[in-house]
């Protein structure tokens, strides 16, 4: 018995799933089957329905803060799933009208003419890395939120430390001197100090916990070949290793540039050209984390004792490509800024060109596996 083919739009939020199915025939009508919540043995009811009727399921939903339980749960059970970007969803310019009926009925149409660009889900062990490394990033930003909080209360009272370097054991030690006219403020004032100091114990521990992590997890040799490159210490390392998960399924260095967001936007029409600023699509963890470590290329090249350090045990053609990076990228950003660019857009193209070198040391990295 042949099975025909049964195209599953999801529409999924917290609590619902608002269902629409699309027959293989391309002229048949798309229809709405319903909301079901969101609960796994309610989605097993529906497709051991499809099944029993003879179909075959073919499930799509969209990458968004429920994340991808239903994926694994689907493929788990040898359900095909995708997840789409949903920023390539094909949508009318005309269509004003949005609801989870629609959303549902346009994702079900969609998969079937095959218009729809699936999303890349990371194996769990990476997805918990990936958590760890943006449970850091959080844990800083509050640390510089509470910093400036700090910096504000006093200003309000016309308070100002008069040393250079701030956040330093003799900047705490004036704080700690600091007497408030109120002692409603020296309350305010203590409790902004332990804030600070919490928080940087919070950054200190998930910073330990990301090198043990790191350490256990399969990407490890990645994260190795990585820090063997200027400017890219163990966070940055992991950072990228657990967003990226299999950087082999970029096939040339220009689509891990794009997917990261470092190429510039475009306009273009006729004989017209009109290049933009970077199009900062993609994954912003990665973009953000290339420009960080392309501030280290605004110096002259040299292997320094740390980067020797890093790159005992790493292989000798990844070793040939760090030095090769470090030449280039350089040489980059000292010609850009002696064009007259300013030193952001020049760390941006460095970035960029970064990532390119990224890529080149894990295809090495596999060729070596």
């Amino acid at each position: 018995m042949t099975k025909t083919i049964k195209y599953v739009g999801l529409d999924v939020h917290k609590n619902s799933i608002s269902v629409s199915i699309a027959d293989q025939e391309r002229d048949s009508e798309v229809r709405y089957y319903g909301r079901i919540a969101n609960d796994m043995h309610q989605l097993d009811k529906l497709i051991r329905k499809l099944i029993s009727q003879g179909s075959e399921p073919r499930c799509v939903y969209e990458a968004g803060p429920c994340g991808y339980h239903i994926y694994r749960h689907l493929t788990g059970n040898g359900i095909d799933c995708i997840v789409a970007a949903p920023s390539l969803v094909p949508r009318k310019s005309g269509d004003r009208l949005k609801n989870d009926r629609r959303d549902s009925i346009t994702l079900a149409r969609s998969h079937r003419a095959g218009e729809l660009t699936p999303v890349y889900v990371p194996v769990a062990e990476d997805e918990a890395l990936r958590d760890l490394v943006r449970a850091r990033k959080d844990a800083q930003d509050a640390h510089r939120r509470a910093k400036q909080q700090l910096c504000a209360f006093l200003l309000r009272h016309n308070i100002v430390y008069p040393g250079i370097s701030k956040w330093s054991r003799a900047h705490f030690n004036w704080l700690a001197d600091i007497t408030m006219a109120h002692p409603a403020q020296q309350i305010v004032l203590q409790e902004y100090i332990d804030t600070i100091h919490e928080c940087a114990q919070r950054v200190q521990r998930l910073t330990e916990q990301v090198r043990h992590q790191a350490e256990q997890s399969r990407l490890i040799d990645l994260i190795n070949a990585l820090q063997s490159m200027r400017g890219i210490s163990l966070i940055v390392a992991a950072t990228i290793a657990a967003e990226l998960g299999d950087i082999s399924r970029f096939e040339r260095p220009g689509q891990l540039m794009a997917f990261v967001g470092l190429i510039p936007s475009e306009h273009s029409s006729g004989d017209t050209v009109r290049k933009g600023s970077i199009t900062k699509t993609g994954n912003g963890h990665v973009r953000k984390a290339l420009i960080e470590a392309a501030q280290a290329y605004r110096l002259p090249a040299r292997k320094s004792r740390t980067i020797l350090k890093r790159q005992e045990g790493v292989p000798e053609p990844i070793r040939q490509i760090s030095w090769k990076a470090q030449c280039r990228l350089c040489g980059r950003y000292s010609r850009l800024t002696a064009r007259g660019k300013r030193s952001n857009v020049a760390k941006t193209a460095v970035a960029r060109e970064l990532a390119g070198f990224i890529w080149a040391v894990a295809r090495e990295l596999s060729k070596a596996a």
